[in-house]
């Protein structure tokens, strides 16, 4: 057929049914066979149906016929239908339980066995009796946004399901002497800074505060472990170091070595792991530290991270105590631009030095002064020197009260931060320097 008998819709060799009423083809009589002998005489000629033919349907059945064309069909309630379990039992026929299942004889007032505890009350609108009766023990970590539901393994609450924030996002620590803080910021995702502090006694007896900030680096291979294994061993080798009598620039040195050689570990994986992730590179930091003494003030870096010491009388002059390994450091070094024009480059911020086992060679940098008044020293990552780069900035932002107060001048400084943008993470450690012994100069 070359089109449908319903429609006369063209049709195709292959079809079955007719692609525009769906006429089941199959069905319809096959077209004759076009004959190209000469008609006979005797050969009859075919009939033609005419335009008024046409096949008589039967006539619908009326109502006493038994049509339900217009009888609504029955409605079935779920009760009267008969059924059983997958057991073989009747299935119940109370309501469905969403607070577990039905007490157990004999124990109204106790949870049965297989029932499951309800959620925690709403502390908007629970009785204090409700709330201490749905505490959980001492230890137990709880949501920060409900209040009142438990943290699982996962860092989810298991009453609202709210994510829990990482340990690492926002950290504080004082001690007598010095005190830090570090935050994530408002862009990251994590936080790959890490700090420590300490202190350390020396061989006569008198106290040496240590503060060591590092900044992983976000182009490498987990950042947040480089940093976190970098501020550990440095601590660790100054505290080996400085109690034997070891010079505190000297053990500055070699805690640079100590934390290089714990991030250069980290990129020892087995071959596997480098099979499925063959491009990426070390992990990798930047690194600062500071020792504080009675009477020296020591300070050693490695990459763009930075120390600044700001006197408490603030007609004093300020300074910056390292310098950056950077593109921008490099060009104001070698005269081919002003500090201004190389820090507003897009590449300023790249770093020439770092600690990973992918640096070109590991400088660690040291210095040491003999401050002749007191003040602080701020050892801090580029998340927050970025938004006061200068030494008279950062003086203007540091508290008066910093000295007395470390704790708050830290928390003012991530605030500042973070209030600037918060563009990356911020760490930032500060050490009162008590030194009001005169005539001193850089050692």
């Amino acid at each position: 057929m070359s089109v449908c008998p319903s429609c006369e819709e063209p049709l195709e060799e292959s079809d079955r049914f007719c692609g525009a009423c769906g006429y089941d083809l199959s069905s319809a009589p096959l077209a004759p066979v076009p004959d190209d002998r000469p008609a006979s005489a005797t050969t009859p000629p075919v009939p033609d149906a005419g335009p008024d033919a046409s096949v008589e349907w039967p006539a619908a059945a009326g109502p006493s016929s038994g049509d339900s064309s217009d009888t609504p069909a029955p409605v079935h309630l779920p009760t009267d239908l008969e059924g059983t379990d997958s057991g073989g039992g009747e299935l119940p026929t109370s309501g469905v339980r969403f607070d577990g299942v039905p007490d157990a004889p004999g124990t109204p007032d106790e949870v049965a066995e297989g029932d499951f505890p309800l959620a925690a009350p709403d502390p908007r609108t629970a009785t204090p009796e409700e709330i201490e009766a749905a505490t959980p023990p001492a230890g137990t970590k709880l949501c920060v946004a409900c209040r009142a539901g438990q943290v699982d393994a996962d860092g989810y609450c298991e009453n609202c399901g709210h994510a829990q924030p990482r340990e690492r996002d926002h950290m504080e620590q004082e001690l007598g002497a010095v005190a830090a803080v570090s935050d994530r910021g408002l862009r990251h995702h994590r936080n790959e800074d890490a700090f420590a502090i300490s202190s350390a006694a020396l061989p006569d007896g008198s106290p040496a505060v240590v503060a060591v900030v590092c900044d992983g680096v976000s182009s490498a291979t987990r950042p947040d472990d480089a940093s976190l294994a970098a501020t550990r061993a440095a601590n660790e080798s100054l505290h080996e170091s400085l109690p034997r009598g070891t010079h505190p620039q000297q053990g500055m040195h070699e805690a640079i070595v100590a934390a290089a050689e714990a991030v250069n570990a980290l990129a020892e994986e087995p071959a596997t792991a480098r099979e499925h992730k063959p491009h990426q590179n070390a992990p990798a930091c930047t690194f600062v530290g500071s020792v504080v003494t009675r009477e020296l003030l020591v300070v050693g870096w490695v990459g763009d991270s930075r120390a600044y010491w700001i006197p408490d009388d603030r007609s004093a002059p300020a300074a910056r105590l390292t310098e950056d390994d950077s593109w921008a450091a490099q060009m104001v070094a070698a005269g081919l631009m002003s500090e201004a024009e190389a820090y507003a480059d897009e590449r300023a911020h790249a770093i020439t030095g770092w600690l990973g086992a992918d640096a070109y060679e590991l400088e660690p940098h040291t210095a040491s002064f003999k401050p002749d008044r007191p003040g602080v020293v701020v050892v801090c990552t580029d998340g927050l020197w970025n938004y006061a780069e200068a030494a008279e900035q950062m003086a203007q932002v540091v508290p008066a009260d910093a000295a007395t107060r470390p704790l708050h001048a830290a928390q003012v400084l991530v605030g500042h931060a973070l209030d600037g943008g918060g563009h990356d993470n911020v760490t930032v450690a500060v050490l009162p320097f008590p030194g009001a012994w005169q005539g001193a100069g850089s050692a």
